[in-house]
């Protein structure tokens, strides 16, 4: 019962704004994971006037943006922690271009492969719900209008892939990245000390840290090594200065490597900690962000 109530709360409160605004709507749904071999929940937000336009044009398609949420969250906290009225405003603003936000769940995957290949998120991502949501949305398929984001393990899911797959991606923006500065050595010693960070970075990267595995998902490492690459992307990144998982350092670590490596990107640093409020007052600008990144790839 208690889930019916969230699920039936989460439409309500969409179903009003429709009334009263006749915006957007939130679409949420589950697909089969044969990668995974099960169902992963995601939510869709659509822009105003979707159905009407796709019915009129049937030929009418729309930009992306896959948001990628944090540890401990799921693919309705966005819409449900504020993240709606933002992209509302902005839409009834004009701030904002219409595209579609697509959240999926992400669970404490990190979004990339398990160490022990139990977990492949990435396959997953990459080569079934991508497709799967260009296959049930007018979405458009091209590089330029497909971007991706996410707050905290989100934000280093979203540069993972991102850095990993620019082919795939014309933009990418993190807030509070788990960008974790710590070498494999230390992260073992807090593993062992049993720190919670340390049990939760062994689930994904092995215990004791399988350093291979590290540096092929570290977005350090990818940035360095497909800098080239990497160039062509839109990337905007943030972080809170008083971040309670020391996080800034990361975020202030990767702004300085690819400062040096010449890849264009937007940091900024501002005042807060790592919590939905500082994620909330910063959200606008992400979404600017990207607005601005599909006009200009387009």
């Amino acid at each position: 019962m208690r889930c019916r109530l969230k699920w039936a709360a989460l439409f309500f409160i969409p179903f009003l704004f429709t009334q009263a605004h006749a915006q957007g709507r939130i679409d949420c749904s589950a697909l089969h994971s044969r990668i995974l071999a099960q169902e992963v929940h995601y939510c869709v937000m659509l822009p105003p006037g979707y159905a009407a336009a796709t019915v009129a044009h049937p030929s009418r398609r729309y930009p992306v943006l896959y948001f990628l949420h944090g540890l401990g969250d799921n693919e309705q906290t966005l819409f449900k922690t504020g993240g709606w009225n933002v992209i509302q405003d902005l839409r009834q603003q004009h701030q904002i271009s219409d595209f579609l936000v697509v959240a999926p769940e992400g669970r404490s995957s990190f979004y990339i492969n398990s160490a022990d290949g139990r977990v492949r998120y990435s396959d997953f991502f990459v080569r079934e719900f991508i497709p799967y949501i260009e296959a049930h949305y007018s979405v458009r398929k091209e590089r330029a209008a497909r971007a991706v984001s996410g707050v905290s393990m989100g934000g280093y899911g979203a540069l993972r892939f991102a850095f990993a797959y620019p082919e795939l991606f014309s933009s990418v923006s993190a807030q509070s990245a788990a960008l974790i500065t710590e070498s494999p050595r230390r992260i073992n010693a807090m593993m062992h000390s049993g720190t919670p960070l340390g049990r939760m970075l062994g689930a994904v990267f092995g215990n004791p840290i399988n350093v291979a595995h590290w540096n092929q998902n570290s977005p350090f490492v990818l940035a360095k090594q497909d800098r080239a690459r990497i160039t062509k992307l839109a990337i905007y990144f943030n972080c809170g200065n008083d971040d309670e998982f020391g996080f800034e350092n990361g975020a202030e670590a990767l702004h300085r490597q690819l400062q040096a490596e010449g890849v264009k990107h937007e940091f900024h640093l501002y005042p807060g900690n790592h919590g939905a409020a500082y994620f909330l007052a910063h959200l606008d600008e992400v979404l600017k962000f990207h607005s601005r990144a599909f006009a200009v790839a387009q």
